[in-house]
């Protein structure tokens, strides 16, 4: 299994004012990106749904409103991110037989999205939604989320073989749960052999690495910018 194969799909982000004549541009940014991705596919309903949440902005945050796009890979799935400073506004999902105008871009969003939420973080809102590429979860890699987890999951896919079961994909949503463990820690036990061999302290190695592990996590490493504004 080639887990390398594929594109380097690194997030991107670009700030905007929330203004109608800036849809078009925003668009045409994301679709140039989407070739590059070789995503051509979901071109057409991913600049769709950056039309429908730029205009929500427009609408219930106001004209004028600073703002980002963002778009990365989540796993498999490409992310849609609009970021504005207001987080009372609320994208409202209005039911069918609804004859209201207001909300029909979220019932948009809704139609063509696999998936879409809202996070409220200390200084914004953030209205994502989420489309199936069709990738497999080894080309749906993306160095920039969660960089140390994705690394291991990358090792752990390369290392596979060598514990006597089938390479684990590399999304933490597909990877089965037994066979990572089992893989991790024959990993885990093959390094500290190698560190062993070389005559280094092979406790002092596992309390260091645990000494890290948890200033990662004391420290937010790998939470997106959102999780670490709220802790």
């Amino acid at each position: 299994m080639d887990c390398t194969a594929g594109l380097l799909r690194k997030p991107w982000d670009l700030p905007f004012v929330a203004e109608p004549e800036e849809v078009s541009g925003l668009r045409r940014t994301l679709r140039s990106h989407l070739e590059l991705w070789k995503l051509s596919e979901v071109t057409d309903a991913a600049q769709l749904c950056v039309s429908e949440l730029v205009s929500n902005v427009i609408t219930h945050v106001g004209p004028g409103t600073p703002a980002k796009l963002a778009v990365s890979m989540n796993g498999t799935y490409l992310r849609i991110e609009v970021h504005d400073p207001d987080a009372r506004a609320l994208p409202t999902l209005l039911d069918a037989g609804s004859e209201a105008e207001a909300g029909r871009g979220v019932a948009i969003i809704d139609a063509v999205a696999d998936r879409w939420g809202v996070q409220l973080c200390s200084d914004r809102k953030v209205t994502w939604c989420e489309l199936q590429t069709g990738l497999s979860p080894a080309q749906g890699l993306s160095p920039g989320v969660g960089g140390s987890v994705t690394r291991a999951g990358v090792t752990l896919c390369l290392c596979g073989d060598s514990f006597g079961e089938p390479p684990p994909v590399v999304s933490s949503r597909f990877l089965s749960t037994a066979i990572a463990e089992e893989a991790a820690i024959g990993m885990i036990a093959d390094l500290l052999r190698w560190l062993g061999e070389r005559g280094c302290d092979v406790d002092g190695a596992l309390d260091r690495a645990q000494t890290h592990y948890e200033a990662k996590l004391a420290h937010g490493a790998d939470l997106p910018p959102c999780a670490k504004a709220k802790s």
